[in-house]
């Protein structure tokens, strides 16, 4: 017998945006909050180099146009199988498009060929919000903050407090820019050392910062964050693979004057063969202009007075996200979630893109499953039972724990849970919650998996009652999310949880061909069906209700559709 089933709505809370850059174009999608907190769901980069042959002609070639096209319609493919509303949608290009003669030629082709229309920023709106992304990172919202972002094309700095700006200023040089008119023997470099100086000179940089003064100074592009990495990991020194006995735990992502500049020597002492092949290993793509943007940020350190530098994880395509909530959101706070920023610091920390995105799609499913239940009345009456009442902040601590779960994973793949737990509790990573929330967002990591946490457990001996059953209840539905999250025959997308006489429905619709950037290989639900089945059991357990998985038939309107409960995973 077929269920009525809910409609679906498309989510009002994503929002994507395209960063056309000099060296690559770049894809963000994240899920948003009022309050201003927001999480990455995708993030893809695209080597189109639109600035390659750029500086003598000042125009776009075919070729990049050709590359530009063919990049843009895999983006659209895959913002459209998010569903993404298209006016919560924004495309960006920066210093090449700015400068090239053919500009509008180009902006238009995208538009009549991909559908997108294109804002082409100046170089003051670039540097505004790169200034705005690093905010959603780094708890410098209080401090007078001078912010750098070396591009392919330009760098752009930018001096502001409290989201206000004091000055920005876009200079013409960039990476790209720089190794096409250079390159990098040693004469060279010495010459675009001289040429560096020469355009800071000329634009009155040096006095504009000095004037202002700054606190802090952060660093918040590829080029930089890549020269924080080869910092931490020695390359001037040798190639290090894995640091530290808690890895990343003792990194910081600061960057200090004398650690670049011994990175740069490196690069740029020669070295023959054996030496452009460890660049090449270390940098990969990015080698082929590393050098000048190590260079550029050597004079940029050395003129500007700069001892070390915080590397932000966001920039400029964070900041036009930001820049878009604040015209949706009433009241949006650029400071409202300094807590929400130091957990995906964290976890961005540990993560690579293939990590982060997991864990993001594993939030975003713990949060429609969460927000499912609290609308079913059979939910307050279980509450009342147990005395707990589920609120927002529990909400938080549950997607913060989702977010962070596999971060051990950066240590070891055995046991990575508990590494997880250990990293959490251990560090000084997290901003503004009390031990026992902090202990309670680790506990949850270390029970995400494996066997189901027995509440008498010494390490929960310290939480209240209340907390205790609230724990309960988290866990469950951050072990389903987990499980879930694995499985690619479901559209995770669309989702909604209702209550029934047969208990609790979790309704998932199917995957529908989705395309994907990344080549990941999920499992299949044959692959998962013991541990769904068990993880079922344990919702059963905590909730004191069933909780029945369903999955609508999208092939006949006549066809069954397909459930899966505690009983029956093995069926799905």
């Amino acid at each position: 017998m077929a269920t009525n089933l809910p409609s679906f709505q498309t989510p009002q809370t994503l929002f994507a945006s395209v960063d056309m850059g000099t060296n690559s174009f770049k894809l963000l999608i994240i899920r948003a909050y009022p309050s201003g907190k927001f999480f990455t769901l995708d993030r893809v980069k695209e080597p189109v180099t639109l600035g390659r042959d750029f500086t003598s002609s000042l125009h776009i070639s075919s070729e990049s146009f050709s590359r530009s096209i063919e990049s843009l319609l895999k983006f659209r493919t895959l913002i459209e199988s998010y569903k993404v509303e298209k006016d919560q949608t924004r495309v960006v290009a920066t210093a090449a498009a700015r400068d090239a003669k053919n500009k509008e030629q180009f902006v238009k082709s995208v538009e009549e060929n991909v559908g997108f229309e294109v804002d082409v920023l100046s170089g003051e709106e670039e540097a505004e919000f790169m200034y705005l992304g690093m905010l959603q990172f780094l708890p410098v919202y209080d401090k007078l903050v001078l912010g750098i972002d070396i591009g392919g094309g330009s760098t752009e700095f930018v001096v502001g407090k409290r989201g206000k700006i004091v000055f920005c200023e876009s200079l013409r040089l960039g990476h790209v820019g720089l190794s096409e008119k250079f390159g990098t023997s040693e004469g060279e470099v010495e010459k675009m050392r001289k040429f560096i100086r020469m355009v800071v000179a000329e634009s009155g940089l040096v006095e504009r910062v000095r004037e202002s003064g700054f606190e802090v100074a952060v660093g918040c592009s590829g080029t930089i964050r890549a020269l924080e990495k080869a910092v931490f990991n020695g390359y001037d020194q040798r190639f290090v693979d894995n640091v530290g006995v808690l890895g990343g735990c003792k990194r910081d992502w600061r960057l200090s004057r004398e650690g670049l500049k011994s990175v740069v020597e490196r690069l740029c002492s020669g070295g023959g063969e054996g030496e452009r092949v460890r660049k090449e290993s270390f940098f990969k793509r990015r080698s082929e202009f590393i050098v000048a943007g190590a260079v550029l940020l050597d004079e940029i350190f050395e003129l500007l007075g700069i001892e070390e530098m915080e590397v932000s994880g966001y920039g400029l395509a964070e900041g036009v996200i930001a820049d878009s909530l604040a015209k949706i959101f009433d009241g949006y706070d650029l400071n409202a979630n300094a807590r929400w920023r130091s957990v995906m610091r964290l976890a961005m920390r540990f993560s690579g893109t293939k990590k982060m995105k997991s864990a993001a799609q594993c939030a975003s499913i713990a949060k429609d499953i969460f927000d499912g239940l609290r609308k079913c009345d059979e939910l307050a009456n279980i509450q009342v039972k147990l005395g707990v009442s589920l609120d927002n902040k529990d909400l938080e601590f549950l997607e913060a724990a989702c977010l962070l779960h596999n971060i051990g994973l950066f240590i070891s793949k055995k046991g990575y849970h508990k590494k997880s737990c250990e990293i959490i509790m251990n560090g000084d990573h997290l901003y503004g919650y009390s031990t026992e929330e902090i202990k309670l967002i680790a506990l949850l990591t270390r029970y995400h998996r494996k066997k189901f946490p027995k509440f008498s457990h010494s390490s929960l001996k310290e939480f209240s009652g209340e907390v205790i059953q609230k724990f309960k209840m988290l866990c469950a539905m951050m072990r389903l999310s987990v499980i879930l999250e694995q499985n690619e025959s479901v559209n995770l997308q669309e989702m909604e949880v209702f209550h029934s006489h047969e208990g609790f429905k979790l309704v998932i619709q199917e995957a529908r061909d989705r395309p994907s950037l990344h080549g990941i290989s999920l499992p299949t639900t044959e692959d998962i069906g013991p541990e769904l089945r068990q993880e079922l059991q344990y919702f059963n357990k905590v909730f004191k209700q069933e909780l029945l998985i369903i999955v609508p038939s999208s092939s006949s309107s006549n066809s069954k559709d397909k459930a899966t409960s505690a009983r029956d995973v093995d069926h799905l």
